[in-house]
């Protein structure tokens, strides 16, 4: 929510504003997290591995801020009163495709997904076993009519295909059980509660 009301205009927020996230918190290293803070972390990790959403050996994968983090602050890039140390783009698969494009140019070692050319996404997986994404060249965006603005392309490769699906499913699941939870979450936030994990997955 953030995000959302900082395009408004600058707001700074310490560790006390993102514990109603206790994902959040663990992700940005936030100084000084409440009493029950690790509690609430437990819970919600236990859920997700519960739903296998986020499984035990994932939580060694989930980025955490190298540093603590007591203030974060969030506004629109011209407004920004500080260098940022991030910058936020929101942007569908056409604008992410030259986003992606200049991203290979500048960090070329890491490409977060494939531009031009969009076929290239069949040797990538092939060729490296591993999912591959594309946001499709403008060239196969003229040909395809399938290939609308908020469409992007996977590739995923045939000898892990089972595990895929299975993540899929197991995934799809869960992202559909959160769905719902969150949505009853905000409405308690927006209507003045503050719910921990356990009163908002009783209201499930």
């Amino acid at each position: 929510m953030f995000w959302q009301e900082a395009a408004k205009g600058p707001i700074a927020t310490s560790t006390s504003d993102h514990e109603l996230c206790a994902i959040g918190v663990y992700t940005h290293n936030l100084a000084d997290p409440s009493g029950s803070y690790q509690s609430e972390l437990g819970d919600v990790l236990k859920v997700m591995a519960d739903m296998t959403y986020v499984r035990p050996e994932d939580v060694a994968q989930i980025p955490v801020l190298r540093w603590p983090a007591r203030h974060v602050i969030y506004a629109p890039l011209a407004q920004v009163p500080v260098d940022p140390d991030v910058v936020l783009l929101f942007v569908h698969s056409r604008q992410g495709l030259i986003v992606t494009e200049a991203v290979q140019q500048v960090d070329p070692e890491v490409p977060p997904a494939l531009g031009r050319p969009a076929c290239a996404i069949i040797p990538q997986a092939i060729n490296t076993g591993r999912a591959a994404l594309s946001l499709g060249c403008c060239g196969a965006r003229a040909y395809l009519s399938a290939l609308t603005d908020d469409i992007a392309l996977w590739a995923l490769p045939g000898i892990k295909l089972n595990e895929y699906t299975e993540r899929i499913a197991a995934l799809a699941s869960a992202n559909a059980t959160l769905t719902r939870f969150h949505e009853l979450r905000l409405r308690d936030v927006e209507s003045g509660l503050a719910p921990t994990y356990r009163e908002s997955l009783a209201r499930m």
